[in-house]
């Protein structure tokens, strides 16, 4: 009992952590977009958690010979949900507003819990549910009573859409193969198989618009570029991508899924904080209820029988 308690204090901890890190992924990304696009952005954050990837490897940190001889189906479609997240979600902000994404995204715990509930077994109480929706609730009304006006684009939407279903379907599976593998195993499955991917299409972009490589490199030669890319990569692929599957082999797929929420809580805090933009009551009263529902979320136990045992 003891040591499950140290465990869920370090996924409690690890998830806190993860939040942060993304919470002021935003601030990277609004610096970067002033000097290139998307897909360069996506290139650079996947090169500097490839970097960090190998010299972990060198460290001796990630080992691959242990990861040859374990199965990849599972890994590999791990991987897979993650980065087909980031480019549906890329690609559907292309058509969409981010005001859209945002809604779109702050549903992704309830999608979580239905999956998990059908794919996992995992039970959530109703209070637990109850604080799902509470957190959800939250963001979606903080994000519309800051919007000036909510446009919808059907392939926008349905790219979001996908976006969202393939976040909902990683965080699922990095919390079915948590057995199988270790989170750092997963990262670098992540980080490798993004590296490849985004990277292959900026090749392919260069060969048919005849830009060349000078379109990708320039942009890196500013060093606020460099800088935000290097945090974006490093601590908002790698890290938080090791802390998210660490987090999801300690709680349930739902639990974890929740601080997603809290990140994107932070994001609206940290530009008020330290891009100057106007704080509304709306922020202060919606920012503590998301945070009262992560935390009752967080101490709701699994729903219980009539002689007081927990279910499933």
């Amino acid at each position: 009992m003891l040591h499950d308690e140290i465990d869920r204090k370090k996924g409690y901890a690890a998830a806190v952590l993860f939040s942060a890190l993304v919470g002021f992924s935003f601030l990277g990304i609004k610096i970067c977009q002033q000097y290139t696009d998307g897909l360069n952005i996506l290139c650079y954050r996947y090169d500097f958690a490839m970097l960090a990837v190998l010299l972990l490897m060198a460290a001796g940190k990630v080992k691959p010979a242990e990861l040859r001889r374990k199965p990849k189906g599972k890994l590999l479609l791990t991987a897979a949900f993650y980065v087909g997240f980031m480019a549906f979600q890329v690609a559907g902000l292309f058509y969409a507003t981010s005001v859209e994404g945002s809604i779109i995204f702050a549903v992704v715990p309830i999608m979580v819990k239905i999956i998990a509930s059908l794919f996992l077994k995992e039970r959530t109480s109703w209070a637990g549910n109850a604080f799902i929706c509470m957190t959800v609730a939250s963001l979606i009304f903080m994000i519309v009573m800051g919007a000036s006006g909510i446009e919808v684009d059907p392939l926008g939407t349905a790219l979001l859409l996908i976006a969202s279903v393939m976040m909902a379907m990683s965080n699922i599976f990095m919390r079915y193969t948590r057995n199988d593998y270790r989170p750092i195993e997963i990262t670098t499955a992540i980080v490798i198989l993004g590296f490849v991917v985004f990277n292959a299409a900026a090749i392919v972009r260069a060969a048919v618009t005849g830009t060349g490589v000078a379109g990708y490199f320039e942009p890196l030669l500013i060093p606020q570029v460099a800088i935000s890319a290097a945090y974006l990569g490093i601590g908002c692929i790698l890290l938080s991508a090791h802390l998210m599957s660490y987090m999801l082999s300690r709680m349930e797929a739902a639990k974890g899924t929740i601080f997603g929420n809290l990140s994107t809580a932070i994001s609206i805090v940290a530009g008020v904080a330290v891009l100057g933009e106007p704080l509304m009551w709306y922020h202060v009263v919606c920012t503590a209820a998301i945070v009262a529902g992560v935390i009752g979320m967080s101490l709701s136990g699994e729903p219980r029988d009539r002689h007081g045992k927990e279910k499933g």
